[in-house]
């Protein structure tokens, strides 16, 4: 069973926890007197040690202080800011609007060649028209509060983003649930551009599109959440309250061989058109 995302972030920010904690015994330290020395209270290295906060750089360099230990603080503040970067909470990354998050992940997609995409509830941003990818995007604007709606311009920058689909330098492997077709994030007329649309985004060279029937016999028993897997290097897993990155190759190979599983459970071709065609016809 892979690790869950968040545990895999929180044991990163453990580890971290850990050499700290060892470094303030090794000094013979206790925690009050290591907090006098840091000029903090004695709680805050509770949190540090414990994992429940994340050291910042100047914490860092003077807890290293305190335990005669500053050759070891570069190292620990890489390692911190990794730790912290693989748990994006989605209300910072929002903080300056839907369109600027799609393109935040521009880079990402130009210097990837094999993308592997599951997902359990939504059509893959990399399929999506505009018309749906804005009843997403306004539905997630809701339900963050954001102060100004740009789903709209978010739309646009999203399926510009998506036209790497047409690079023939690229392979798109994508998976989804058969529920994905019928549910409903856009009004009528938009959801069946998006069916349609999928009837011949599945036919590029590039693409690979499977569906994985609700019927299907179940393989993977363990809650799936949306992943993507980028080169094999890199796996991306959004959650209700953050989008978590992975690197750890053992975690990355765990999310490859859950993908191969789930894709051998779906159906291709001629069969995936014929149940896109039975969700068009049940919108009429």
């Amino acid at each position: 069973m892979p690790v869950s995302p968040s545990s895999s972030a929180q044991a990163a920010r453990e580890a971290v926890a850990r050499r700290l904690r060892d470094l303030r015994k090794e000094a013979g330290l206790t925690v009050t007197e290591l907090a006098s020395q840091c000029g903090w209270h004695h709680s805050k290295t509770s949190r540090i040690e414990n994992a429940l906060t994340g050291p910042t750089a100047p914490d860092i360099r003077r807890w290293c202080a305190a335990t005669n230990a500053e050759d070891q603080a570069q190292d620990l503040i890489v390692q911190s800011v990794n730790a912290e970067s693989m748990y994006k909470e989605w209300r910072h990354q929002l903080r300056r609007g839907l369109a600027e998050l799609q393109a935040g992940t521009g880079q990402l997609f130009r210097t990837t060649t094999s993308f592997r995409v599951y997902s359990s509830t939504l059509v893959p941003g990399l399929l999506q028209t505009e018309g749906y990818a804005a009843g997403v995007l306004r539905t997630s604007a809701r339900f963050h509060d954001l102060p100004a709606d740009d789903s709209a311009e978010a739309a646009r920058a999203r399926v510009d983003r998506a036209r790497i689909v047409h690079d023939p330098g690229r392979r798109f492997l994508l998976l989804i649930e058969e529920s994905v077709l019928y549910c409903q994030v856009a009004d009528a007329d938009a959801m069946a551009a998006q069916l349609g649309y999928l009837l011949t985004a599945g036919a590029q060279p590039t693409v690979s599109l499977g569906i994985i029937p609700a019927a299907a016999t179940m393989r993977v028993q363990w809650p799936r959440e949306t992943f993507h897997v980028y080169d094999d290097q890199l796996v991306s897993v959004e959650l209700v309250s953050a989008r978590v990155r992975i690197n750890q190759p053992s975690e990355v190979a765990l999310y490859v061989q859950a993908f191969e599983e789930l894709r051998s459970m779906a159906v291709y071709g001629a069969r995936a058109r014929e149940l896109i065609l039975r969700a068009i016809e049940s919108l009429h």
